[in-house]
């Protein structure tokens, strides 16, 4: 019998390429997104259902698990995936911006599983996957907002995970670390206010930090298959990480104090040198 996983953001990166590996591999998949049109060819895609789900909008997500209940007649796994990155001087930000990167990383992902726990109680299985990032272990500059839902994302996690051992439910986090999808595009928002003249010297820094890394990031096909692992694993295992680069940095940061690795951060962005 088939079993089932429903994708939050699915129309590109991580979650496009989690729809393709676990529908190549005999699932059903339910690829959610706030513009089904962007579906492309998933659409096309035998025992794939297309629905539309804004993580901001309740009824949205209450009618694209319906759907996915009346296609498939369950869910086996829910993957958490939408969500976008905010970064920049917290100065900068209006407290909509604010509200917005809070209310579509934390608040939307917990209306999502809420929506789904009633459905997963009662089949007494099932797992819910959280994508966070090394960002939810560790913070470069600027990313005050992003690193802050991340870390919201970890912490609400592990709490569930003690909740859901009364019905038999896992979860689980995936913790990414640079990866080729649209994060730098429609997925990224920086705000700088150039008056702020005291961090124009880490807003450039940190640009050229982040043009340097970004030359040889994982594919998602990589984050895909983890969470393939991830689905499948029957240990109580909690975090699981995706990528070389998440490896060595989270490994260094359960490794090292506070100041060994803040100070080895700075000094790999160039932060306290001149010029």
């Amino acid at each position: 019998m088939r079993q089932t996983i429903l994708i939050t953001g699915a129309s590109s990166g991580i979650g496009r390429a989690t729809a393709r590996h676990f529908q190549a591999r005999g699932w059903n998949v339910v690829a959610s997104m706030r513009n089904p049109d962007a579906a492309g060819d998933l659409s096309t895609l035998d025992h794939v259902l297309v629905v539309r789900l804004d993580v901001l909008d309740e009824g949205s997500i209450d009618a694209a698990r319906d759907a996915a209940l009346a296609r498939f007649g369950g869910v086996d796994v829910l993957l958490n995936n939408a969500g976008y990155g905010a970064y920049g001087p917290l100065e900068a930000f209006s407290m909509d911006r604010i509200r917005r990167q809070f209310d579509t990383n934390v608040i939307g992902l917990l209306g999502v599983t809420k929506a789904f726990l009633p459905h997963l109680r009662e089949r007494r299985s099932g797992t819910v996957v959280n994508i966070s990032s090394i960002g939810g272990q560790m913070t470069f500059p600027l990313g005050t907002l992003y690193h802050g839902t991340k870390f919201a994302v970890e912490g609400l996690s592990e709490a569930l995970h003690y909740e859901r051992e009364a019905f038999g439910v896992r979860v689980r986090i995936v913790e990414p670390g640079m990866i080729a999808t649209d994060f730098g595009g429609r997925s990224f928002e920086f705000c700088n206010d150039a008056s702020l003249v005291e961090y124009q010297g880490t807003v450039g820094k940190l640009f050229a930090h982040w043009s340097r890394v970004a030359s040889s990031p994982s594919p998602p096909g990589l984050v895909a298959e983890v969470i393939w692992t991830v689905v499948h694993d029957e240990t109580d295992r909690l975090r699981f990480r995706a990528g070389g680069d998440a490896e060595a940095l989270l490994s260094a940061r359960a490794e090292q104090d506070d100041a060994a690795f803040i100070g080895g951060i700075k000094r790999e962005i160039g932060l306290g040198e001149e010029g």
